[in-house]
């Protein structure tokens, strides 16, 4: 009787321990290291106002209903945005690794 809880218990511990490790595996970017990224866009993005700089404030962008370009403000658009650049924005496709757009994206959510 002993033996099977402490295999249930160790079950559950490895249950978890496991679920834990695969959400951590699932998150994409860190907004600390994203916010370092963002100091090259801040020179045409406020990040703590919606008010245009030579691009538009970037405060709230996930949570508003379009982006500029009329598209929903998802990951992946923003992430195109990113990518490819457009109305005066540069492309940083080949300028940031993926990490670093992970982390700018994750950072973008914070505002």
């Amino acid at each position: 009787m002993k033996i099977s809880r402490i295999l249930a218990c160790c079950g559950a511990i490895a249950l978890v321990s496991g679920l834990t490790l695969a959400g951590q595996k699932d998150k994409k970017g860190d907004a600390e290291k994203g916010k370092e990224v963002f100091q090259q866009c801040a020179v045409c993005h406020n990040a703590d106002s919606t008010e245009k700089k030579m691009g538009p404030g970037l405060k709230g962008l996930f949570s508003r209903e379009k982006m500029n370009n009329g598209k929903k403000p998802t990951e992946a658009n923003v992430r195109e945005k990113i990518d490819e650049g457009g109305q005066g924005m540069p492309a940083y496709k080949e300028m940031l690794s993926d990490e670093e757009k992970d982390d700018l994206v994750a950072y973008l959510k914070t505002l």
